[in-house]
């Protein structure tokens, strides 16, 4: 990019009275030079089947480009119309729950071969109307795409002849991976393959699970080739992808592989959303900039976040900026807001725009109004941040998905159960609060040994090819951080057969036989010296040390003579095994001594004072500090340069205040 990009999505057909112009008006007058629109539209644009009509697209399009605002199309293929459901209801998706009812967006096969033929003919007719347009720098392809659980018989008839083709038409061997002669679930003839909707069998359900996921990277790769069919050299092709909400952006997402489906994007897309108020620290924004950042292999387009949302999302003054420049610090070239204005119908009435109901300027509009005047003014130094981290998380979507079937339980009830996105944020909160940057991998990543420290949080399910690599990584002298967990099941979630940690357990320098849930149990020894009383959390395994010195033991009359918290010597590198989830404090206390001891640069500054950096255009280090509190923070100046807020010069070493839910950017000379 060669600026950065700041503005809204923006719905012309929703709008309860013609306001074009003076929208325009104030979004020009705010700084914005960039609408996301039509990617909700097609019951508008072809209200009958093979009867077109674009003329809120073309019109936003002529306003936009007479007054130098940047257009991204969206194709509107994730809210099927009517007509389509009515002539053609099987391209409801079918799923546990049954065939869907009409009414709810993303509600069909995404793999149907009808909704596929209308859904071509649409973005065919769209392209031809919007990519020679000057104004139109870009196409995001459909919004937010997951399988929306399709499992009908055309999806069930494709997951078998993949299993045919994994297992070349081996059912033995199939049944064998996936433990099939359990409860008589044996197959012995594939045209005897049962719906796979109704299977207790967690190695099959995961299965197909993953196979749902390979629909989602098809769909995007088909909309992506009809795009470039037609789109110009400067123009972009981009998807915003999401994460697994829990009423905001939380973890990985387990309805689509984002490491597979961003292939085929020019520039990935993220949608972002997180707590606000008190409740804001920034840890979202941090962890869907990174993921984002990572799967990308560089920048990203931030295509969606709040402006103010729901009503406990209304920010506080200062805080839209702080965000804002918070998701810049990540690596994005973009902030646009869901959306221009608030919604007078439907069901997201009131998840409220920038502007509210009655379109006057408000406090968001005047923040925003900032934002876009400081974006034009440093955006230049801002734009396309370089980062290059020398700590890593691997993450896994098969691992989620076999802990979604085998969750760690909190209780013998099963309430409380403990999930793969815990334990993996558990991990990212404490370096962000710590103020470690890190990269993300997959198990597909490549140059492992570019970091100085790998955290794998719960890798149930891997081959052996993955957790050889881990071996031989720490083993060649990196710093390999594991949990509980890891390594249990191959990549079928068939629990190994061999004394846990699977072939991990030389590096780790210990092994155990036995797990419980941490009832009442303490934690103590060394990591635990000076501290309060520390409680074991969410799972324990009852670990025996073969060589590892033991950081933590269980305070527990029953389970005092095993370890919870490892570390060993493997090779050239070090394996440090957290057998137990501890608190914060604790942990932290761990990771810290932990990546000191790899060479990794631990800042002094600590949450609520985030600070991020990475290398500018012109070649120079921008750090970002920002203060989620109430409080004034004071910083001290990582290098001598220019503070770019205020425009005025800072040495190195010089401490500096920042004001409560404020920020401070410093270029480095």
């Amino acid at each position: 990019m060669d600026k950065l990009l700041f503005g809204a999505a923006y719905y012309d057909e929703y709008m309860p009275h013609e306001r074009l112009a003076k929208d325009v008006e104030m979004m020009k007058r705010a700084g914005m030079n960039v609408v996301r629109i039509a990617e909700s539209t097609w019951s508008t644009c072809e209200p009958q089947e093979g009867e077109f009509d674009f003329s809120h697209v073309e019109r936003v399009m002529d306003a936009m480009e007479e007054a130098g605002i940047s257009v991204i199309i969206g194709t509107p293929t994730y809210a099927i119309p009517t007509w389509m459901v009515k002539s053609h209801p099987d391209v409801l998706a079918e799923t546990k729950k049954g065939r869907g009812k009409y009414g709810p967006r993303q509600i069909m096969d995404i793999s149907h071969p009808v909704y596929r033929y209308y859904a071509e003919r649409m973005i065919r007719e769209l392209m031809k109307r919007t990519a020679h347009r000057t104004c139109v720098i870009g196409f995001q392809i459909d919004n937010e795409t997951k399988h929306y659980g399709t499992a009908g018989r055309n999806v069930q008839e494709k997951f078998v002849k993949s299993l045919r083709a994994e297992f070349h038409d081996d059912l033995d061997a199939m049944n064998h991976a996936f433990g099939l002669d359990y409860w008589s679930n044996r197959i012995n003839a594939w045209e005897d393959f049962p719906d796979v909707l109704g299977t207790i069998n967690g190695s099959l359900g995961a299965a197909f699970e993953k196979f749902q996921r390979t629909l989602v990277t098809d769909f995007l790769y088909w909309q992506a080739a009809i795009v470039r069919e037609y789109k110009r050299e400067d123009q972009f092709i981009t998807h915003n992808l999401d994460y697994e909400w829990r009423g905001h952006s939380y973890g990985i997402q387990p309805d689509i592989d984002h490491f597979q489906a961003a292939k085929c994007l020019t520039i990935p897309g993220v949608d972002v959303y997180h707590p606000g108020q008190d409740e804001l620290t920034g840890a979202e924004i941090a962890f869907g900039g990174d993921m984002s950042r990572s799967f990308a292999g560089g920048n990203y387009l931030l295509l969606e976040t709040q402006a103010q949302g729901y009503p406990d999302w209304t920010p506080y003054p200062g805080q839209l900026r702080l965000q804002a420049f918070s998701h810049i610090a990540s690596g994005a070239v973009s902030v646009m807001y869901w959306h221009w204005h608030s919604l007078h119908n439907a069901c997201e009435t009131y998840w409220k725009g920038v502007l509210s109901h009655d379109f006057a300027e408000n406090a968001v509009y005047r923040e925003a109004s900032v934002i876009g005047s400081e974006f034009k003014r440093i955006g230049s130094h801002l734009v396309n941040l370089k980062k290059k981290n020398d700590v890593a998380i691997l993450v896994s979507n098969e691992s989620l998905t076999a802990l979604k079937w085998f969750g760690i339980r909190a209780t013998s009830k099963g309430n409380g159960d403990l999930f793969y996105n815990d334990v993996l944020r558990w991990l990212y909160d404490a370096l962000y609060r710590m103020n470690v940057e890190c990269d993300i991998l997959w198990p597909q990543s490549e140059g492992f040994e570019r970091y100085r420290a790998i955290v794998v949080p719960a890798l149930y399910s891997a081959p052996d090819s993955l957790l050889e690599r881990l071996r031989q990584y720490c083993e060649n002298g990196g710093t390999l951080i594991t949990t509980f967990k890891t390594g249990f099941a191959d990549e079928h979630v068939k629990v190994s057969d061999q004394v846990q940690p699977r072939i991990l357990r030389e590096c780790i320098g210990a092994r155990y036989h036995q797990f419980a849930l941490p009832r009442g149990v303490g934690l103590s020894g060394e990591a635990t010296e000076g501290m309060a009383p520390q409680q074991a959390e969410g799972f324990m395994e009852l670990l025996i040390p073969e060589g590892a010195q033991v950081l933590a033991r269980y305070d527990h009359p029953a389970w005092k003579e095993y370890a919870a918290i490892t570390k060993n010597r493997c090779g050239r590198g070090m394996a440090l095994h957290l057998g137990c989830m501890t608190g914060g404090e604790l942990l932290e206390k761990i990771l810290k001594e932990t990546l000191l001891e790899a060479g990794v640069c631990v800042p002094d500054a600590h949450f609520p004072l985030i600070v991020r950096s990475g290398v500018n255009d012109l070649g120079r280090r921008v750090a970002f500090l920002l203060n989620y509190s109430w409080d004034t923070a004071r910083a001290v100046c990582p290098e001598g340069g220019r503070e770019l807020l205020e425009d005025i010069s800072v040495r190195a070493g010089e401490a500096i205040t920042i004001a409560p839910w404020g920020a401070a950017i410093i270029e480095a000379e």
